[in-house]
């Protein structure tokens, strides 16, 4: 059975002062309920703009968006229940007061006739972020992952059935991330909210999405659960979004061993093991610090790769090395 849908588009058009280069031409697409659905693509390839389709902030050229099964309404025609019952969290903080503090912030909005049900509210929101001890803390001294955990407490405290992500974590600390997309991942299960998160860097989505929708141009080139789409992309516009990666041409893949049957192959850093029995023909030429693992990029007749290496410090820039590449893709026209 498939997955009942909280939001879909049908041909959905948006473009801006005409230019089809702009915005989203012609999409369809459907949004699980109670799933993580991240929206992915280089820059300017859409993904904001249909994200503002989906949550009623802008108006199509042509086309529908539909909010359980009903044509959504559009915010700036009147506020309505629909629009409630779907948040959008940006990266901003344009919503926050920055003088205020974290339980001021996170508790606007709520009636104030019930101050017990305020203070239960706001108490259970700032909990379900981790954030409880900050709630004295003005909103403007907090570092950029506590203020993205503030923003989203408060879009969660009157229970969306959505909650939509433009960059969340853009702003945020690299260890702080990780414990926010674990959380984020959490409150789905828990609640059951649909999250639609934007990102221009799906490496950091892959572990968290249920869903992803690769957009260029305008247009979706291809969607599907995380994995598959790193380990098959059918496109190499997918491949190169989603992993650090070489591409080589016909001429550089037969330089690496490789005899390719398309115009185009692609070799993902981490299908390169260094060592083995072959001999030492690619120079280190720069070295990439990633924290527990380095990025090296090596050379061999003017043909860069990137491969990963555990053991830190190992090698210096000039070192000599031999590889295997243990699994490579093909994309473009066939060679004759």
């Amino acid at each position: 059975m498939s997955a009942e849908l909280i939001l879909e588009t049908i041909s959905i058009t948006k473009n801006y002062f005409g230019d089809k280069s702009t915005g989203v031409n012609n999409i369809t697409v459907f949004i699980p309920k109670g799933k993580i659905t991240a929206i992915v693509g280089e820059s300017g390839s859409g993904k904001t703009t249909l994200l503002k389709l989906l949550s009623g902030d802008l108006q199509g050229d042509s086309g529908d968006v539909f909010f359980h099964s009903q044509p959504i309404p559009l915010r700036s025609e009147g506020y309505k229940p629909e629009h409630a019952a779907i948040t959008m969290v940006s990266q901003d903080g344009r919503d926050m007061d920055y003088s205020e503090s974290v339980w001021y912030n996170v508790s606007a909005g709520l009636p104030t006739e019930d101050i017990n049900y305020q203070v239960q509210k706001t108490t259970q929101a700032l909990n379900l972020l981790g954030i409880y001890g900050l709630k004295e803390q003005p909103f403007g001294k907090l570092s950029g992952g506590e203020k993205q955990r503030v923003t989203i407490a408060k879009a969660l405290i009157n229970r969306p059935e959505v909650l939509m992500l433009d960059e969340p974590f853009n702003q945020v600390d690299a260890n702080y991330r990780e414990n926010l997309q674990h959380d984020i991942r959490q409150i789905v299960k828990e609640s059951g909210v649909t999250v639609i998160l934007v990102s221009h860097d799906p490496t950091e989505l892959l572990s968290m999405a249920d869903e992803l929708i690769v957009l260029k141009e305008g247009e979706i080139v291809e969607n599907g659960a995380p994995e598959k789409l790193y380990h098959s992309p059918k496109l190499l516009y997918t491949a190169k979004v989603l992993a650090a990666c070489s591409e080589l041409s016909t001429e550089d893949a037969a330089v690496c061993g490789i005899k390719s049957k398309r115009s185009t192959v692609v070799v993902y850093a981490e299908h390169i093991s260094i060592g083995g029995m072959g001999s030492k023909k690619w120079t280190v030429k720069q070295i990439l610090f990633k924290g527990f693992y380095e990025e090296l990029v090596i050379e061999r007749d003017e043909v860069p790769l990137r491969v990963l290496n555990y053991e830190r410090g190992k090698y210096k820039v000039g070192s000599k090395l031999a590889i295997k590449i243990e699994k490579y893709y093909e994309f473009g026209k066939y060679l004759s």
